[in-house]
């Protein structure tokens, strides 16, 4: 019954914003964080710091290419409906908490990584991009390899070369005034707010379903409860992601 609800919702929807969390990455084989296996059981929170970085940056690399860096990952089915359904022209916007790029990889274009990618690092003083092969073939072979290689700054830690990542203490591209408003912009004009694999309990990623138009339905696909399961015009759906959207795929 919810599976055909969601799919009468989507038929009639033609401009979808798509909250991703970790729950779509793990139907992948990638580990989320906070869950029983997570990724926080076998560190604290704090190694992914910006604190961390500076003070520790080769166990900070060696911590994140072991656990945030995942190049032979393939995008699910999840995914890859995503992608079908944003070439069909029901698929606005996909604004993501993942880092891993599957969402690209399955072909999907309009996409907000809202904490970054793992995909690239830049020099903090001269904004050189290296590649995430590039950075694991210079951890294998070099010592100082997190400095930058291109820029001339007496000052070593002025070009550490950080992962594209949003860390702990870090402001990244989309935690601006213009990036928050670009994102509740496109939240604000969607037809249909679909939310998957997320409990939507860290902010500000949280409180963007709020910004959703009056009278524009929501649909929640996450195995947990969220704060907006009650909500008014909210569907809910407790089942794996990939099951569910090839099922609604099937309906549309």
């Amino acid at each position: 019954m919810k599976f055909a609800k969601a799919a009468e919702i989507i038929a009639k929807s033609r401009n979808i914003a798509v909250l991703t969390g970790a729950g779509i990455s793990t139907e992948s084989g990638i580990k989320d964080f906070r869950s029983r296996t997570g990724i926080y059981k076998k560190a604290p929170e704090y190694i992914l710091s910006v604190d961390y970085f500076f003070k520790h940056p080769k166990e900070f690399y060696q911590f994140a290419l072991e656990n945030l860096y995942h190049p032979d990952a393939k995008p699910n089915v999840g995914h890859t409906i995503l992608a079908k359904w944003e070439k069909e022209g029901r698929v606005g916007q996909i604004i993501t908490q993942n880092i891993d790029g599957l969402h690209q990889k399955a072909g999907n274009r309009e996409v907000i990584e809202f904490h970054g990618t793992m995909n690239t690092a830049s020099c903090l003083n001269c904004g050189a991009k290296y590649g995430a092969e590039v950075m694991l073939r210079r951890y294998r072979e070099m010592d100082d390899f997190y400095v930058c290689s291109e820029c001339e700054t007496k000052k070593e830690r002025d070009r550490y070369i950080k992962p594209d990542v949003v860390l702990f203490g870090d402001a990244g591209e989309w935690f601006t005034p213009e990036g928050f408003s670009t994102i509740l912009g496109r939240i604000g004009g969607a037809d249909c707010i679909l939310v998957l694999g997320t409990s939507l309990k860290v902010v500000p990623f949280s409180s963007f379903p709020q910004h959703r138009g009056p009278g524009v339905p929501l649909i929640i696909i996450n195995k947990d409860e969220t704060p907006y399961d009650h909500a008014h015009n909210t569907v809910v759906i407790n089942e794996s992601i990939g099951k569910t959207l090839s099922e609604i795929d099937k309906l549309l």
